[in-house]
């Protein structure tokens, strides 16, 4: 799947394209596909042993801190002031396999306070205790450094909120066991979900909102159609929240109503 979507992506750009992924694809299988199909990867790591081991090397200067949650910009020293620290180190995946099948690449390591550390009889930590969040990039440095590469890596989770929305509409009532019914109905639901996110990117005021919501305050619109002298007339509701919204929608989608005098 990784070659074939890989394929599809070189046939539509020449940029070189990155994959990024979740814990759930980090494997020589996965990596190897993306980086003879000519990408780069960026894939979370499961927190194992060896892992843990790359990151106890790190020292405490080595940390860079990073615009995350809370994060405050000090315009003096043109820095973040910000619990999340960021820093990489060099890194082999895959060591266990064949020499071949190896991949050099870099750790890039998220340090963020544990904010429920286990405390043992009311007694407070005497200092801070983080969690860890790693992943391996192939990345180059001078493209992506090693804060760009962090926030580069997080925007995988998009698509997280994109399979959550789909799952609460069209793909929550997939028709049949049948593969190719539900490809093709995965085909419709993809098409049912970018009109509406198509149609609230036009007004700003909906262009993060779920499909959901999408559908509730543009496309299920409270009005009354009247016909008079052959001619439709769309009666909307007075002191409508989002009267502004849909009319930047109609006449982008139609043009401006045309005006006629008398």
């Amino acid at each position: 799947m990784v070659a074939d979507a890989l394929k599809t992506v070189a046939s539509l750009s020449c940029a070189k394209p990155l994959m990024r992924a979740d814990s759930a694809f980090y494997g020589s299988a996965t990596v190897g596909a993306a980086l003879r199909a000519g990408a780069d990867v960026s894939v979370t790591v499961r927190l194992d042993k060896r892992i843990k081991a790359a990151v106890a090397t790190i020292g405490q200067d080595a940390w860079t801190p990073i615009e995350y949650t809370d994060a405050v910009y000090d315009e003096q020293t043109n820095t973040w002031v910000s619990r999340a620290e960021v820093t990489e180190i060099p890194f082999t995946a895959f060591t266990s396999k064949k020499k071949a099948e190896r991949v050099a690449g870099r750790l890039v390591v998220r340090r963020i306070p544990d904010l429920n550390p286990g405390a043992k009889n009311g007694q407070e930590t005497l200092f801070d205790t983080w969690r860890f969040h790693a992943f391996f990039t192939t990345t180059d440095p001078e493209s992506l450094d090693t804060v760009a590469a962090d926030k580069t890596h997080r925007g995988h989770a998009i698509i997280e909120q994109v399979h959550a929305d789909l799952k609460n509409s069209a793909l929550a009532h997939l028709p049949s066991s049948s593969f190719p019914a539900n490809a093709a109905w995965l085909v419709l639901a993809v098409l049912a979900f970018n009109l509406p996110r198509a149609a609230a990117t036009i007004g700003p005021a909906l262009a993060k909102a779920t499909t959901a919501t999408i559908r509730r305050k543009l496309i299920t619109v409270p009005a009354r159609v009247a016909t008079s002298a052959r001619r439709l007339t769309l009666h909307l509701p007075t002191a409508w929240p989002w009267e502004t919204a849909w009319q930047t929608l109609f006449s982008h989608s139609c043009g401006p109503p045309l005006i006629t005098t008398t």
